[in-house]
């Protein structure tokens, strides 16, 4: 088959600005915009967060069902594709729109329908735009670079979104903010949404489909495979650490180092480092091994996040140096778990004879998506113990010394000891004689 064109090659990618988006924002924003303009408890927020996203987990195979359905139907996924980017669009502006009923309970159930209804469009986009390449071509070398691109846009896309967002609610405060950027970000949304359905008419179509997977073979091959589990449970407990970390800027930004509008300069000192180091991590790898590449990633990122404890006694410019070694060991924490898993699945399947990549995609998007979703529910039962003050307004409130002591624990300590739990895992699994 023909190898697909760049053209072709960078409007789908254009689809990781919808999965950058909001993948990013309601980790990063969401807690805040309950917590400090409904005055709903850290709690609370912090299950409203995780739930709506959990569901995500559930529902996909569903929303996988529908849309091999509608490819039988139409021979294309780009229809079910467009209507779930545009559900996404609609809802996450509605999602930030803060309607305003004056109750927190309200306000609360208010963001939980919306952000159901956003997340389950959202699946109804993910599911297709992630089977697309297996459409596009039957060849796995293009597929390869199918993938790599939507990769760099996907970085390019979290920046935007994790640095603009902020930034636009720190130019303007409270509720007009958090609507303001609702609307941006739904335009960025729809707009490529439309990029990938009108830029894939008339893609060429290769012949292989995805199977679906059954439950009961999922089961029954992770039960079976011990080396598959080790790496599982590091790439879970990591994103765990990774989810907390980030919802965690806002509050440290503001509450810690006294100015909300440094949260921008946190995220971008973050992603900006991994993203430029994040092709260096191979090559280490391929020096060193995967393994050691992998642990010298999650020193880097411990390190970093330990140093955080001491940012209220050091210039910015010092805390902005170690956010950046933290960022340099999430880029290799993000690069050796991907680089690892297809040694796993060839050893397997060498020794099995039996198929296993497509048995593990939906258990690792799966792990992902809950880990990084968990992160914020758990800086959120960090906050409530911490006795944080919930507020509607637009100024910051005064926070309980035991409030300050837990946004830095929350933004350190924890998701250090969440990261570093990478470290005796590997250790202790059957990896080494694979990677």
């Amino acid at each position: 088959m023909a190898s697909l064109s760049r053209r072709t090659r960078f409007r789908y990618s254009l689809g990781s600005f919808v999965t950058g988006g909001f993948g990013t924002v309601p980790g990063l924003l969401l807690l805040p915009y309950l917590t400090d303009t409904m005055a709903v408890p850290a709690a609370a927020a912090g299950i409203i967060v995780f739930v709506p996203k959990a569901w995500d987990v559930v529902f996909n195979p569903v929303a996988g069902r529908l849309s091999d359905a509608d490819l039988a139907r139409t021979g294309s996924r780009r229809r079910f594709l467009l209507r779930g980017g545009i559900g996404v669009a609609i809802l996450f502006f509605a999602l930030f729109a803060h309607p305003g009923f004056g109750a927190p309970l309200w306000d609360a159930t208010y963001v939980v329908v919306m952000f159901f209804l956003c997340a389950t469009a959202y699946a109804f986009f993910q599911v297709p735009f992630n089977a697309l390449p297996a459409e596009l071509t039957d060849s796995a070398e293009e597929r390869t670079k199918l993938t790599s691109v939507r990769i760099g846009v996907l970085a390019v896309a979290v920046l935007v979104s994790g640095g603009g967002a902020p930034a636009i609610t720190d130019l303007l405060p409270g509720v007009p903010g958090y609507r303001v950027m609702g609307l941006v970000m739904a335009v960025i949304i729809l707009a490529a949404t439309l990029g990938v359905y009108f830029g894939l008419k008339g893609a060429p179509v290769g012949s292989l489909r995805p199977n679906t997977v059954r439950l009961k073979e999922l089961a029954r091959t992770i039960a079976r495979w011990r080396s598959f589990r080790w790496l599982l449970g590091v790439y879970f407990i990591q994103a765990l650490g990774i989810g907390t970390v980030l919802a965690a800027i806002p509050y440290f930004a503001q509450h810690v180092l006294g100015d909300p509008s440094y949260r921008t300069y946190l995220f971008v000192g973050f992603v900006g480092p991994a993203l430029v180091t994040m092709p260096l991590w191979p090559r280490l790898g391929a020096s060193w091994g995967k393994l050691a590449g992998f642990r010298i990633a999650t020193t880097s990122f411990f390190v970093g996040l330990v140093a955080m404890y001491f940012a209220d006694r050091l210039p910015f410019a010092a805390t902005l140096v170690f956010v950046a070694l933290a960022g340099v060991g999430y880029a290799g924490i993000s690069v050796f778990p991907l680089a690892i898993l297809p040694d796993l699945i060839s050893a397997e399947e060498e020794r099995t004879g039996e198929t296993r990549a497509g048995v593990t995609a939906g258990v690792w998007t799966a792990s992902e998506t809950l880990g990084l979703a968990l992160g914020p529910g758990l800086f959120g039962l960090v906050l409530q113990g911490g006795s944080y003050v919930s507020s509607t307004g637009t100024s910051a409130v005064p926070q309980p010394h035991s409030a300050i002591t837990a946004i830095v624990i929350g933004t350190s300590v924890l998701p250090a000891v969440l990261i570093a739990l990478g470290i005796p895992l590997l250790r202790g699994s059957v990896l080494e004689k694979q990677a």
